[in-house]
């Protein structure tokens, strides 16, 4: 008798810790995932920073270059310096889209591993429901 309150214990203990490893294992994804999101977003930041000391140095440079031989901040250079300021606007705008859309991506991976592993626990009991009946009932017929 005392073999089948062991078995049904057990049983019962199999399934809670599977079910748990489960959740806890989508839960450490998520977070790695967003872990990884932070990283990207201060790699970004730091991108964006070496980006615009290095158009800061090349716009110093042109604006050197331009004093030196004479030439006035009005016209042709002036217009050129502004498009190229535009354009240079356009691609830093298009580049911090692309890296805040890659960091949503990485939360969405982390959301759906949660998900996942909810799922997949969900479905453990559900597959072990059956069993976890039988053994309660093993332990009430034990017990009783």
């Amino acid at each position: 008798m005392s073999f089948a309150i062991v078995a049904a214990v057990a049983s019962i203990a199999g399934t809670v810790t599977s079910v748990y490893g489960q959740v806890e294992a989508g839960k450490s994804q998520q977070e790695e995932f967003e872990r990884q999101a932070e990283e990207e977003k201060i790699a970004a930041e730091g991108r964006e920073l070496q980006r615009k000391q290095e158009l800061n140095k090349v716009l110093a440079a042109n604006a050197v270059s331009a004093s030196m031989s004479g030439m006035t901040g009005e016209g042709t250079p002036a217009s050129i310096a502004l498009e190229s300021a535009k354009q240079i606007g356009s691609s830093e705008g298009m580049i911090n889209l692309s890296e805040k859309l890659k960091r949503a991506q990485l939360r969405r991976q982390g959301a759906m591993a949660r998900s996942t592993a909810n799922i997949q626990a969900t479905s453990t009991l559900l597959k072990a429901g059956p069993d976890l009946l039988s053994a309660g009932q093993t332990l009430a017929s034990q017990v009783y």
